[in-house]
């Protein structure tokens, strides 16, 4: 490595991509990741798509309670 390193010329955020939404992992228990794979056929996308309609409807459920 060099002593020193010649920064005068560089662009300030040249390769950085802004975020635009942050995902962030759920994690399921081994049964009930094992439960909902077995429901889904195993297809592509088919766990995330079968547990967000479940908690859709859980949702809904919440919000008719509530009222």
């Amino acid at each position: 490595m060099k002593k020193e390193y010649d920064f005068s010329k560089a662009v300030q955020g040249k390769f950085c991509r802004p975020i635009r939404e942050l995902e962030i992992p759920v994690y399921l228990e081994k049964e009930v990741k094992e439960f909902f794979l077995r429901r889904s056929g195993k297809k592509k996308n088919g766990l995330e798509r079968m547990v967000n309609k479940v908690l859709r409807k859980e949702i809904e459920l919440i919000k008719s309670l509530e009222e």
